[in-house]
């Protein structure tokens, strides 16, 4: 016979899934329907109404599939359902399921015996395509109970599929003290492989656009992830919290979208990584103020029979005076033609004129005074000026000394052989370059909030360019110093922090992996003393310790080996060398093993961004560089040792192989022909 108060639960949830569906109809009347369209003071206030409605209803769109509630609290009188968004009842306004958010659902995360937080008892609920199918209670009141949620458990290891999903269900405390931090907080995490470090920044951001929505959706939210793939994965989760207000962006996409170019060419490492160098910040401004000139000549401008001087001293006292206050290029330029028609009107009036605003802006914007200004304090472009830098030697040089080695210069000499900065093919680092010389021309506005995610594998010029979007704002930097793959890589949170603008942020740690199983993260953590000695290894809080299984052979072992995960539930992911992938393709083919490429992309921007199509197989192919951040059910991963040897040298190899090796949930099946590194005993 079924559970009477389970049967009390699933009318609760279908009482509260047609409240739901009564708000969200309630918001499409005000927003589409003829006669009671909502209707602001004017047009503009209109259309923000119609706006706002129109993100409000997509906010209240249900999911059939999960619950509205996975959890409850029960105080002195009071029952609270917490779940995805907050649903009223249609008679009273009673609240049926509160926002995970709210500060009345703290106690569901942070309540424990010692410190009940006014709750008596938590329960969580198990489900089954939407459907409740289980629930559990803690008492908070018994000192003498421990308490073990196999709720709780089941549902951090529930088998996966398709792009990442949120994790309020299963939110542990510490994780909720980050979520929670303030918005005038900016922190930073140090997450070791499966300790939820991305879902936390996600929920943060969530967090932070429920309790800061007005200031938020003015100034913005912004997630940076390192590449398209990985924005993919995570591109459901703050949608299905309700919330669609913050961009996506990658290092190379965020830079390009500013400053209106692409990235067409690749550097060598050697450059790649002197251009991410800190000091070429000094560099590019030196470049940009050098443009400067000083007045030999008084300026003399004529007012109807009279010419009216300004001696050249006089001049180069308003450009010292303008440069002194430490603004941006662009700013102090058109501030510079008014400084100069205010002398002339001193003069004007000094003799016996009375001259009035509309005199100054006439003088401003006489040839003699827009010639002279054009002379003293020239208009600049992004792109004219590295163009300048990378064609020139005397310019490099010049902008340079001081501050890179000969070698250096001599490094980046060459860079341009086009006759224009039109015609000039740009890199991914030049982008940043230029992202940061239009910074010093115009101020790029703040966001509110920006969340960088896989920070560690950052220069240090696109840290300054994520920072840039931060400047007024705060910050949320996650990353894992172990994983950091890339030649130009961090070395220190601190640094980090320092080159995006926020040395004062706090930096925390997550080492409980809710996700890698202790088997596979005990495995891959024999790496540690070697990629990031400096750091504490993390360890596995599930009870189960996953699969490992490591098997010598080639292409037919990891086959049966693709092909037996493939009869388990949940996504599978085969992770192979770079240089292999060519050859894993072509035997993924030729075994009849349907598959998606995460190097292949879609026919339109549309399918790009479709998770039905980015997520349309079970099986994934993903080449070992572009693997960070993604998590599959069950991996087979191919040729550790070749996997080290593609990078550039031994660390970064290991560190490339401790990603790979830490993307499984349930097992790993490691498969070699040649030997395993050393380091893995």
């Amino acid at each position: 016979m079924p559970d009477s108060e389970l049967l009390d639960e699933q009318h609760h949830l279908d009482d509260a899934r047609a409240a739901l569906a009564r708000m969200h109809d309630h918001t499409a009347s005000l927003a589409f329907t003829g006669e009671n369209t909502a209707h602001g003071g004017d047009h503009v206030s209109t259309q923000y109404l119609l706006q706002t409605l129109y993100r409000r209803m997509i906010s209240l769109r249900d999911d059939p599939t999960v619950p509205l509630f996975f959890g409850r609290i029960d105080g002195d009188g009071t029952t609270h359902h917490v779940g995805r968004r907050h649903v009223t009842s249609e008679i009273g306004g009673e609240p049926l399921v509160v926002d995970w958010r709210a500060p009345v659902s703290l106690p569901f995360y942070r309540a424990r015996v010692l410190d009940p937080m006014g709750v008596r008892r938590r329960r969580r609920f198990g489900f089954s395509a939407g459907q409740l199918t289980a629930y559990e209670d803690e008492d908070l009141t018994d000192a003498a109970e421990e308490f073990h949620s196999e709720i709780l458990e089941s549902e951090i290891e529930r088998p996966r599929t398709g792009p990442m999903r949120d994790i309020v269900a299963t939110i542990q405390p510490e994780q909720d003290e980050i979520v929670r931090a303030d918005l005038a907080t900016s922190l930073c995490v140090q997450g070791a492989p499966g300790t939820g470090k991305t879902a936390v920044g996600l929920h943060r951001a969530a967090f932070l656009l429920y309790a800061h929505r007005d200031q938020l959706r003015r100034s913005g939210v912004m997630v940076i992830g390192p590449n398209d793939s990985f924005l993919s994965y995570i591109g459901d989760v703050l949608p299905a919290l309700g919330e669609i207000d913050a961009r996506s962006e990658t290092i190379t996409s965020l830079v390009e979208n500013h400053v209106g170019l692409r990235a067409t060419r690749t550097d060598d490492t050697a450059i790649a990584v002197l251009k991410g160098d800190p000091r070429l910040a000094q560099v590019l401004h030196n470049a940009v103020w050098s443009r400067m000139a000083e007045a030999d000549e008084p300026l003399v401008v004529p007012r109807g029979s009279r010419q009216w001087r300004v001696p050249a001293y006089v001049v180069n006292e308003i450009v010292a005076e303008l440069r002194g206050r430490g603004i941006r290029h662009e700013a102090g330029r058109s501030m510079l033609p008014q400084r100069l028609a205010d002398q002339v009107l001193r003069r004007m009036e000094a003799a016996g004129d009375a001259p009035d605003d509309r005199v100054q802006n006439a003088v401003a914007r006489t040839p003699v005074v827009k010639k002279l200004c054009k002379q003293l304090w020239p208009p600049l472009d992004p792109a004219g000026v590295l163009w300048q830098l990378w064609s020139s030697p005397e310019a490099l040089a010049a902008a340079a000394d001081g501050i890179l080695t000969s070698d250096e210069i001599r490094l980046l000499n060459g860079q341009s052989t086009t006759r224009s900065a039109k015609s000039q093919k740009w890199s991914a680092q030049d982008l940043v370059l230029l992202d940061e010389i239009a910074d010093l021309l115009v101020r790029i506005p703040s966001l509110g909030h920006v969340i960088i995610d896989e920070a560690q594998d950052l220069s240090a010029m696109e840290l300054r360019a994520a920072g840039r979007r931060a400047s007024t704002g705060s910050v949320t930097l996650l990353g894992d110093l172990a994983q950091a793959t890339t030649a130009w890589a961090t070395r220190s949170w601190a640094d980090a922090l320092a080159h995006i603008g926020h040395s004062d942020a706090l930096i925390e740690e997550l080492r409980a992996g809710f996700r890698v199983p202790g088997a596979v993260i005990d495995y891959a953590a024999q790496l540690l003393p070697t990629i990031a000695p400096g750091l504490n290894p993390p360890y596995s809080v599930r009870r189960t310790r996953g699969e490992l299984d490591l098997r010598p052979g080639s292409a037919p072992e990891w086959i049966a080996a693709v092909t037996a995960a493939l009869r388990l539930e949940g996504t599978v992911g085969l992770i192979v060398p770079d240089s292999l992938l060519p050859s894993a393709r072509k035997s993924l083919h030729d075994n009849d093993l349907d598959f998606t490429d995460v190097t292949v992309s879609a026919t339109s921007d549309e399918d790009r961004d479709d998770p039905r199509v980015r997520f349309a197989e079970r099986l994934e192919l993903v080449p070992s560089s572009l693997v960070k951040g993604l998590e599959f059910d069950h991996v087979v991963l191919v040729e550790p040792s070749a996997i080290v040897a593609d990078e550039a040298d031994r660390i970064t190899g290991l560190r490339r192989l401790y990603v790979c090796l830490t993307r499984a949930v349930t097992s790993l099946v490691v498969v070699h022909r040649n030997e395993l590194p050393t380091e893995l005993g």
